[in-house]
C-alpha cells in the first residue's frame, strides 16, 4: 500500500469519524497531548497569514467556575452576544435540517419539545459543557468581519479535526457565546468577540445521545462542477 492511500485512508477516517459529542467522562486530557493538538491546529490557514484566532482553553477549577458563572447568568436572563442570533436566520434547506436534527437530539434525550422544564435543564447541562473537562473559548478580533469569521471557521475545523486525530471527542457550542460577556469576565479577555466554544475530552460512550448519528446531504444538493 502507498504512503498516499495511507494518507488518504487516515484523513478519510478522521474526517468521517468526527462528531458532536454531548456526553463526557471525567478524565482529563494529558497536557502534552492538548499542546500537541492546539499547535497542529495553528497550522490552518487565513487570510494573508493573519492568524486571528486567539484561544482561552480553560480546565480544573477554573472550568469549574466558568461553569458556575454561565449556568447562573443562564438563570438571571444575563444574554450578551458577540455576534447576533436571530429567528429565521435559517430557512430552506438549512431549516429542514436543523429541524431533523433537533427530533433525532431530543428523541435520543427523551425530551418533548414542548417540556420546558427538561429543555431548561438541558441547556445548564449544555453550559456545563455536557460534562467535559476541558472547554476551549475562540476569540475573534473586535473588529471582526466576514473574511476573520470564515478564518476563524478554518481554525475551529481544523482543531476538530486534530482533537479527532488524536482520539479526543468534541462538541462546538454556539450557546456558549451567548453569555459572552461573562466569559470574558471571567477569563480576563477584554479586547476580542467571543465566537464559539468547544467541549473536548474523552466520550462517553454509554450515553444514549452519543449513538445520534445525523446524515449528511448528498454532493447533488450541495455542489456544482464547472469546466
Amino acid at each position: 500500500m502507498s504512503s498516499t492511500t495511507v494518507l488518504t485512508e487516515s484523513v478519510d477516517r478522521v474526517i468521517r469519524s468526527r462528531r458532536a459529542t454531548r456526553a463526557f467522562r471525567s478524565d482529563e486530557v494529558p497536557r502534552d497531548t492538548m499542546r500537541a493538538v492546539f499547535e497542529l491546529a495553528g497550522h490552518a490557514p487565513s487570510n494573508s497569514n493573519t492568524q486571528p484566532w486567539r484561544v482561552e482553553v480553560v480546565s480544573g477549577a477554573a472550568r469549574d467556575r466558568l461553569a458556575d458563572a454561565l449556568v447562573a447568568a443562564h438563570a438571571a436572563g444575563e444574554q450578551s452576544v458577540d455576534f447576533p442570533y436571530r429567528d429565521g436566520l435559517f430557512d430552506g434547506d438549512l431549516a429542514t435540517r436543523r429541524a431533523q436534527f433537533g427530533a433525532q437530539l431530543y428523541t435520543a434525550l427523551g425530551i418533548a419539545r414542548d417540556d420546558t422544564d427538561l429543555l431548561d435543564g438541558y441547556n445548564t447541562k449544555s453550559l456545563r459543557f455536557y460534562g467535559a473537562p476541558h472547554v476551549a473559548m475562540l476569540f475573534a478580533p473586535a473588529q471582526t468581519e466576514a473574511r476573520i469569521a470564515a478564518d476563524m471557521g478554518i481554525y475551529a475545523q481544523t482543531l476538530l479535526l486534530a482533537m479527532a486525530a488524536h482520539g479526543i471527542a468534541s462538541c462546538p457550542q454556539a450557546l456558549l457565546t451567548f453569555y459572552a460577556d461573562t466569559v470574558r469576565a471571567q477569563l480576563g479577555v477584554t479586547d476580542r468577540k467571543l465566537l464559539l466554544g468547544i467541549s473536548f475530552g474523552y466520550a462517553d460512550d454509554s450515553a444514549p445521545v452519543n449513538t445520534v448519528r445525523v446524515p449528511r446531504a448528498a454532493l447533488v444538493e450541495t455542489t456544482r462542477f464547472h469546466r
